[in-house]
């Protein structure tokens, strides 16, 4: 179900209600773009540590935006039915009394959305505004200064047209008359109220509906008393709950603690946290801490299902739509009374074909991925019977092991643990490149010499020599043996005693000293005898 900034006040409600019944929550996002190349050198590593990813990852963050918020919610109906509503958000950053959002388009997130469909006319003219703690906080001071600024050029022409409007009216208007203004949208509805009564003292404002505002000419002792009143429709928490926006179920999120799944989320909790929460702290410590407080029960299908293909002869696939749809084949999931049945809801139906890419889709993608798996791995561990139709806590208990650990994307962790210590993860042994004969050289043309053969993150070690470091020990494997006899890269394992830069230098200064000492002791001689 697709919602944009004109339905959203609308369907908040029931969203609201539908979280609180819900047993989890499905979760996707598509953004401007995904890594930033701005600082160079910015692009994640596996030589990272989680905090040195987390401070390249942040600055990309700040870069970018979320142009659209996949959200599947799965109520079960009875021990092993699911029903989903899924929903996608198309949001745009606030332009209301707050400093003007920029941020980047990455061409190839731009191309690679718009090969599947994005329609960027509904992000730009529908999307949803949002802000988080700090910029909301701003706005609520600006509001009680009266120093609130209209932001966007479109909003502050549809002003001044409202303001010349009602001025020419105003002129040959009797007390109580009244006009409306029509064809307002959102924010707008607040906004025309606030330039009006801040610069005609003797005017009324009320919204009619959505999209019509009545403006009503009143004595001075009336606008007095109407100011007064509780029942005002400009009172500062109504504008604020208008200008938060998409934030309001952010927050509706954070309430309903319910778990939360999405595949290969990472890049996800840090657009949670920096659009919706507070902006991303420095201290990789305190984002985990922030985002176990707003969420306890994480699952990345990505992690789950990267453990299932050591259990299951289950094909070595990446991609969520290939993840499920193995799991839906009849070779790897046959005819079980007891797997959960995933049903979509009446206004979701259109989810029942393949939408890749679109978040709404996604989101339902990562929920029906979940509940299969758990599935699979309840039956291997307590052999379930036809007559047992497993509950969502039992699922949950199967996937224990697997909570709060979310997938790293080319870093020196496999995953962030959210709830505790990050585990060190098994990886291949580090390759020294010797260069001979070719001057020049830097990190990129090494990657691009090797990527033809297998996929390396490259590291300069010295003048002419490089560390390489892969995921895949294979890869290891075979630029050992090719490169074993290269006559311009010669490549080895990387020998810690040997190759470390510090080691070498050490022995380079104890070389020294010891010369130094032998020099003294020749030059010192024997000893003089008296005559």
């Amino acid at each position: 179900m697709e919602v944009g900034a004109a339905a959203f006040e609308r369907c908040l409600p029931r969203l609201r209600e539908r979280l609180r019944r819900a047993a989890f929550l499905g979760l996707d996002m598509e953004f401007t773009g995904l890594h930033s190349t701005f600082p160079q050198n910015n692009k994640p590593s596996l030589f990272d540590s989680p905090a040195e990813w987390y401070l390249k990852a942040r600055r990309s963050v700040q870069r970018f935006t979320v142009s659209q918020f996949g959200l599947a919610i799965f109520s079960n109906e009875n021990s092993n039915k699911y029903v989903v509503h899924s929903y996608n958000f198309f949001l745009f950053p606030s332009t209301f009394g707050v400093t003007d959002a920029e941020f980047t388009l990455s061409a190839s997130s731009i191309q690679f959305l718009s090969h599947y469909g994005f329609d960027y006319n509904k992000f730009l003219k529908d999307g949803i505004p949002y802000m988080n703690e700090l910029q909301e906080k701003s706005l609520s001071q600006d509001l009680l200064a009266g120093s609130w600024k209209v932001c966007s050029v479109l909003d502050r022409d549809r002003m001044k047209k409202a303001v010349d409007e009602v001025t020419c009216w105003i002129a040959a208007a009797e007390e109580e008359e009244t006009m409306i203004l029509q064809d307002l949208s959102g924010i707008q509805m607040f906004e025309v109220q606030l330039v009006l009564r801040q610069a005609l003292q003797n005017v009324w404002t009320q919204p009619l509906g959505d999209r019509e505002v009545m403006v009503k000419k009143v004595s001075p002792q009336h606008r007095q008393l109407l100011e007064n009143s509780s029942h005002d429709s400009c009172q500062k928490e109504l504008i604020l709950m208008s200008a938060r926006g998409f934030t309001n179920l952010f927050q509706a999120l954070v309430k309903a603690k319910k778990p939360l799944v999405g595949h290969n989320m990472l890049m996800d909790l840090l657009h949670l946290h920096d659009k919706f929460y507070k902006p991303l702290p420095e201290s990789y410590e305190e984002f985990k801490r922030n985002i176990h407080s707003l969420f306890p029960v994480l699952i990345d299908t990505k992690t789950v299902t990267k453990s299932v293909w050591k259990k299951y002869p289950f094909p070595r696939v990446s991609n969520l739509l290939e993840v499920y749809e193995v799991l839906c084949s009849s070779d790897l999931n046959p005819t079980d009374p007891t797997c959960p049945v995933i049903v979509l809801a009446s206004d979701c139906s259109r989810y029942a074909e393949k939408t890749p890419h679109e978040a709404g889709y996604d989101a339902f993608l990562c929920g029906s991925v979940l509940l299969k798996v758990a599935h699979l791995l309840l039956c291997k561990s307590t052999g379930v019977t036809a007559e047992a139709d497993p509950s969502f806590s039992e699922y949950l208990s199967a996937l224990v092991k697997y909570l709060n650990k979310v997938h790293v994307i080319q870093g020196g962790v496999s995953s962030i643990n959210f709830s505790g210590v990050d585990a060190s993860c098994r990886r291949p042994p580090l390759l020294v490149v010797h260069v001979r004969g070719w001057r020049g050289l830097n990190e990129r043309h090494i990657y691009q010499e090797l990527k033809g053969l297998c996929q390396f993150d490259v590291k300069r070690l010295s003048e002419n020599q490089f560390i390489l470091l892969s995921s895949k020990f294979k890869h290891a494997r075979l630029a050992l043996r090719d490169y074993k006899d290269h006559p311009n890269l010669q490549i080895s394992l990387y020998r810690h005693w040997r190759h470390s830069p510090h080691v070498n230098c050490l022995l380079q200064v104890s070389s020294i000293v010891a010369l130094w000492s032998l020099f003294a002791f020749v030059l010192g001689g024997a000893p003089c005898h008296s005559v």
